[in-house]
């Protein structure tokens, strides 16, 4: 009898422990695809979202249309992002990945920011480009390369990297990203943009540089 109690309890504690692993993580699709929706009235609660009911999945829910189409480069940076993630593709919801168009200016970049949730992967198709990341402390180690046409980069998850076009014409790359929604954390944004302003004492000496340096850059930001 104690034998059996003894089992009972392992089993109960390790179907525990697995249910404290799981929730740790976006689970698994069980069905085909899960389309997401707005509204929970319209839809059933599947893998802990509010999905279509998949006899009303439609082609358009895993369409999009437009990455054919140059993005407006003309800004600060000399880029732009043009993202279809589920917010776009709502036929993406569960499935673990989205892709984005990324133009470059002459000698425009995709400053130095983060995805915390998803691993990239850059093809080049147009231009040249200098990628790179940099490793997590405390080696902060940067890793670059060169890339042309036809050349692919991995940029590992929650690691600051950065694309920037070397050369005196456009450039384009398209990417894949390991996330639904990978979500994008600018560097410069974030600290010297944040809503409302880090006290200027704060990154004054995070960064070491003069008060009124810092004052300037959150005004640009």
């Amino acid at each position: 009898m104690k034998a059996i109690h003894s089992i009972f309890l392992a089993c109960f504690l390790v179907s525990a422990f697995a249910c404290f692993l799981a929730s740790a993580f976006d689970p698994s699709p069980l069905q085909d695809f899960c389309v997401a929706i707005d509204d929970p009235k319209d839809g059933v609660f599947v893998n802990g979202k509010f999905c279509k009911d998949p006899k009303l999945a439609v082609a358009d829910d895993f369409f999009f249309s437009g990455l054919n189409k140059p993005g407006n480069t003309y800004n600060r940076v000399g880029s732009n992002v043009t993202t279809d993630d589920v917010d776009q593709i709502p036929g993406l919801n569960t499935l673990g990945i989205s892709l984005v168009r990324i133009d470059y200016a002459p000698y425009g970049e995709n400053p130095p920011h983060t995805h915390p949730r998803g691993t990239e992967i850059l093809v080049v198709v147009q231009g040249t480009l200098y990628v790179g990341f940099v490793t997590s402390n405390p080696e902060n180690r940067l890793i670059t390369k060169i890339l042309y046409p036809g050349d692919v980069f991995v940029f590992p998850i929650g690691l600051i990297h950065f694309q920037y076009n070397v050369g005196n014409t456009p450039a384009v790359a398209f990417a894949g990203l390991s996330s639904q929604n990978a979500g994008v954390i600018t560097i410069a944004n974030a600290v010297f943009g944040s809503n409302p302003p880090i006290n200027p004492d704060v990154l004054t000496n995070a960064f070491q540089l003069d008060k009124n340096v810092v004052t300037n850059l959150q005004s640009i930001f």
